[in-house]
Formats: C-alpha cells, structure tokens, sequence
C-alpha cells in the first residue's frame, strides 16, 4: 500500500491521475477507472479533476480528508519530476551562456531558444535533445547516483542505438555537471520556428530506437562526408551575411542520415 502521511489537503502535485484514494473517516474508496455515480462522476476521471465541492458519497467528508491508498502511477510521477530537474538545470546552463556569450555570435538563430525536448531514461539515464540558437544536439545525463564531474572535456565515446552507433562528446557545465552530447545540427539555420526545431527533436528520438534506420545510418564515411560539406557551406554563408537566412525545416530522413553515426569507436 502506497500511503503518504496525513491527509491529501489538496496535494495535487503529490498523486498521479492513477491514484486510487480513500476516506480517512468511513474508509470509502474512490478509484477513477469506476467515477461516482451518486455525482455523475464518469469512469477514468482522476481524483485530482473532481469538483472542488465533491465529497465521500458515503459520509461527505470534503476531498481534502482523503488519503492515498494505492497509486500506480506514483513512481512515473518520480522519475518525470527527477528528469524534469536534471534538464531545468541543463537548460539553465545553456540560457547562460546564450545570454553572456551567443546573441551577437552572427550564425545563431534569433528565432530559437534553448529548450529540452522528448528527456527519457534510458539504461537509468536521462536522455534527449536539447535545442539551442546554435545547435541541436543528443544529451544524455548521469543516472541517479552516478558522478560523471570528472568527464573530461572533448573526450569522444561511441553509444549504440537500435539505430545506430553516436559519437558522442563529453563536457561539463556548473549546473549540470558532467553530460554526453552527440551533434544533431549546427549552426540552426535550417529552422524557421522553434516548433519547427521540437518536431526534427521529437522525430529524432523516435528514430533513435527504430532498428529500420540503422542500414541508412551505417554508411558512415560518405555520411560523413556529406556532413563535413554541409557545415563548411553553411559557414561560409554565415560569414558573408550578417543575418541568418532560414528554409524548410529537415525532414525526419535527414536527420537519421545527418553523420551522426560511426560503425568503429575511435
């Protein structure tokens, strides 16, 4: 049984929309996959989206007096909120430095901000896309417990994917501590709106796992290749125009065949 001390007083933070709850005076249950009938409550709908004045249909004690009795979804709620801190600390890292170093950088894109997209754990790590004006690259962060402090900048690390081998890049920042980031794009160019740039973010992460990309992926030298020409024309654009020109947004193929994978560890 999964209580917590006391009484639910509200705590809506504190319960998943699985939760099923219980009166801590006649010990009536409400579970939201059966609702309330004497409220016309309907079926599936959570403890937390009842009417401020719904009571216990048995003794109307008010909601605030229920206690949770089981929660499926509790240990989801965990792991998202400890997920959630871990990027709102790499976001943070990244706003910094767009705020004390990049806005006058001319190959940035001004219509963009650092924002992390689709974050998940993955062996125990979190890990995801994080987008900025200059770049969108894979991140993965430390499991609980785990020290990465002493990664040492520039050092490289191929991971493998159901999709793929990534080279992966360590660094270290003062929030976020050690972190692992693979090069999606840079510079941003291509992206018209941010939410041009969070749809190619989300596109790769379900990529990431499709064993159906890995063919594509696995031709690393002209990949490669094809990588090292774009970045070099996108440089030199940038260096004859102040501002940045913006096309259509990648689509979800170039993103899987943009060089990121590697079939040897260096």
């Amino acid at each position: 049984m999964n209580r917590f001390e006391g009484s639910y007083l509200g705590a809506n933070d504190r319960i998943s929309p699985q939760a099923i709850m219980e009166c801590k005076i006649c010990w009536t249950p409400y579970d939201p996959a059966e609702g309330d009938d004497t409220r016309q409550i309907s079926e599936g709908t959570p403890f937390i989206a009842l009417p401020d004045d719904w009571s216990c249909p048995n003794c109307d004690a008010p909601k605030e007096q229920f206690l949770v009795s089981e929660d499926p979804g509790s240990d989801a709620m965990r792991e998202a909120a400890w997920i959630g801190g871990r990027t709102e600390a790499l976001v943070t890292d990244f706003t910094e430095v767009w705020h004390a170093k990049m806005r006058d950088v001319p190959m940035v894109n001004k219509v963009l901000h650092v924002q992390a997209v689709g974050f998940r754990l993955h062996d125990g790590r979190p890990l995801g896309v994080l987008i900025s004006p200059w770049f969108m690259n894979l991140v993965m962060l430390p499991a609980e417990g785990e020290d990465w402090s002493d990664l040492m900048a520039g050092a490289k690390e191929v991971i493998g994917f159901p999709s793929g081998e990534y080279e992966f890049i360590h660094n270290t920042r003062e929030m976020t501590g050690g972190y692992k980031a693979c090069s999606l794009f840079s510079p941003m160019g291509d992206f018209n709106t941010q939410a041009q740039a969070v749809e190619v973010a989300e596109a790769v992460m379900v990529a990431l796992f499709d064993e159906e990309h890995r063919a594509e992926t696995d031709r690393a030298a002209d990949i490669r290749a094809n990588r090292e020409a774009e970045i070099a024309a996108a440089e030199e654009a940038a260096s004859e125009e102040d501002e940045v020109k913006v096309s259509d947004a990648p689509t979800r193929r170039q993103v899987i065949s943009g060089g990121l994978a590697v079939e040897d560890a260096d």
